[in-house]
Order: structure tokens, then C-alpha cells, then sequence
């Protein structure tokens, strides 16, 4: 019996891989794309690729999106796109995509627990009774309230303003600052980043990391914050200026840190482990058995859409 060849119609739309994909992500994606490797891609299949895919975190250069003359779009996994090289991308018209929306929730979440835990000094007193000193020494020291404080959110998108209204179940004072005012939020908009930390107890980071923010979060900004302020990062490690924050830890001139995110991951400066006011935690944020699940639908999504010729679900504004 013979078989049919198979027409061009009929073949499956091929998708580059900037590294392999994730397992939960090949399982529910066999069999409806045509899965190449850029390392392992010959010429012809580099010139006819149309979509990257960008598991991860794997960095897109120019010269990687230099092999693909027939690129459209650049298809994220993740909420940051800092890795992929963006002005490469505006210059040639191409489209970008993240799964932002599926991991806003868990980032939201996992920010007011750090930030609870940092107030609290959950980690602390959880290792102060591990060690047997709450028979042996006495109680742990009292640690101040979440209720009723002064947060200041940096970036009002998908996290920061899911973070804003549990913020606002807590009775705290929620004031926030971004690229332009929200014409829909009920929080106040701080135009200066300056003034946002000297009106604050708590700073919440949860911004896109551009050439603009890098470092945004600079020792002038710590010493506003203050001596009993809190720094609360689950953006990008890149958005503070690192050593800065190590010496004003260090020096009492912040009050305590909750961190997620690292400028160098996954090197974490090793003078913060034995700081008591410093929750520390391995870019973990995000990352849930729902919001994975919701990234893959969030991907699919938008890959069907460009094969399709429809409006893409996540587009990243560029």
C-alpha cells in the first residue's frame, strides 16, 4: 500500500529552540510544531525560521538573531525578556512575547510572604527555635508589624499591581512608581524614584529590567529608604545596585531586605547569608506546578495566534 507524501501544507510550522525545552513543555507540544534546535540547525533551517523559542532564560543576541533572516517572533517562557536582545529586535521589526501573565499571581504572592517574612523576621526566629535557644535564651526579639505600613511599588503591571491590592487588604499605604501614571489605579503615582523610597517603609521591586533601570535602585535611593526600611526584589537582580546593598545592609543604614532575584545568578553575595534581616530565596518567585501550566497555555497561545495570522495574547511593548 502506498502512502500519501506528505504536502507542504500538511507539514507541521517549524519552531526554533534556543535551548531545549522543558519537559512539562515537549510533552503537551509533540506533535503540534516542528521542533529544531538553533545548535543543532543546519543553514536551510535557520533561513526558514520564522518563530524563536525562548525557554528559560537563554540569552538571544544579535548575532543568534543574525542566523535567522526570516524571523518574525521572539517567544518567551518567562516575564523578564532582558536576556533577549530588544533593540536587535525593534530595529528589525520583530514581535516579542513573554508568559508574564501566567506568573503574576505567584510572583504577587511570593513578594507579600517575603515581605512578611522580612518585617517579621520569620526566618530568623524559625532558625532561633531550630537551635534550641528559645528554651535556652529566652524569646526571639520582637519584630515590627506589616499592617498599616507605607509600600512603594516599583512597576504597576501584571505583578506590582497584584501585589498593590493584597498590600491594600493589609490596611498599608500603597504608593507606586512607573514609566507614566495609571489612569485606572486608585494608588497614588510617585514621578521620582527618590521621593517614592523617602515616603516608604517597604520597597517592592517587581519592574522590567531595561538600560534604564539597571541599577535603578542606587545607595542614594537605599539611604531614603532608611534605617528601618525594608527592600523587597522578586524583578531583576540587575535593577539594584548589588554591592551598594551588601554595604548598607552591612552598615545599618537599610533596615532589611527580602531577595529573589541576583544580579550575577546564581552567585549570591555571601556577606548576606549571615544577616538575620535578609530573606534569601533562589528565583523561585515565579515558578509553581499552576504557573507553569499557565505559561505553557500562555505560549501555545501565542504561537497558534502568529500561525494563525491573529493578534498575539502576550505581546511585549518594545
Amino acid at each position: 500500500m502506498e502512502t500519501t507524501p506528505q504536502s507542504p501544507a500538511d507539514e507541521k510550522p517549524l519552531v526554533f529552540l534556543a535551548q531545549p525545552l522543558f519537559p512539562e513543555f515537549a510533552a503537551a507540544l509533540a506533535g503540534r510544531y516542528r521542533f529544531v534546535l538553533a545548535a543543532d540547525a543546519d543553514a536551510a533551517a535557520a533561513a526558514e525560521a520564522r518563530v524563536l523559542l525562548v525557554p528559560g532564560l537563554a540569552p538571544v543576541t544579535a548575532e543568534h538573531l543574525a542566523r535567522l533572516p526570516a524571523l518574525e517572533l521572539v517567544a518567551g517562557t518567562s516575564v523578564g525578556v532582558d536576556h533577549v536582545d530588544l533593540d536587535t529586535c525593534r530595529s528589525r521589526g520583530l514581535s516579542v512575547t513573554n508568559a508574564g501573565p501566567a506568573f503574576a499571581v505567584d510572583s504577587a504572592d511570593y513578594a507579600v510572604g517575603l515581605l512578611v517574612a522580612v518585617l517579621r523576621r520569620v526566618a530568623a526566629a524559625e532558625a532561633y527555635v531550630r537551635r534550641g535557644r528559645w528554651a535556652a535564651d529566652g524569646d526571639y526579639p520582637l519584630a515590627t508589624k506589616v499592617s498599616g505600613k507605607r509600600v512603594g511599588i516599583v512597576g504597576l503591571g501584571n505583578i506590582g499591581s497584584r501585589v498593590a491590592r493584597r498590600l491594600a487588604a493589609f490596611g498599608c499605604a500603597v504608593s507606586y512608581h512607573s514609566r507614566s501614571p495609571k489612569p485606572s489605579s486608585p494608588y497614588r503615582f510617585v514621578p521620582a524614584l527618590l521621593d517614592l523610597a523617602a515616603g516608604s517603609d517597604v520597597l517592592v521591586l517587581s519592574c522590567a529590567l531595561t538600560d534604564e533601570t539597571k541599577h535603578m535602585v542606587s545607595r542614594a535611593v537605599m539611604e531614603a529608604l532608611g534605617k528601618d526600611g525594608v527592600l523587597i526584589n522578586v524583578g531583576r537582580g540587575g535593577l539594584v545596585d548589588e554591592p551598594e546593598l551588601v554595604r548598607c545592609l552591612r552598615d545599618g543604614v537599610l533596615g532589611g531586605a527580602g531577595l529573589d532575584v541576583y544580579e550575577n545568578e546564581p552567585a549570591v553575595p555571601p556577606e548576606l547569608f549571615g544577616m538575620d534581616n535578609v530573606v534569601l530565596s533562589d528565583h523561585r518567585a515565579v515558578i509553581t506546578p499552576e504557573s507553569i501550566r499557565g505559561a505553557l497555555e500562555v505560549v501555545t497561545a501565542n504561537l497558534d495566534a502568529f500561525f494563525s495570522g491573529r493578534p498575539l495574547v502576550s505581546p511585549v511593548q518594545l
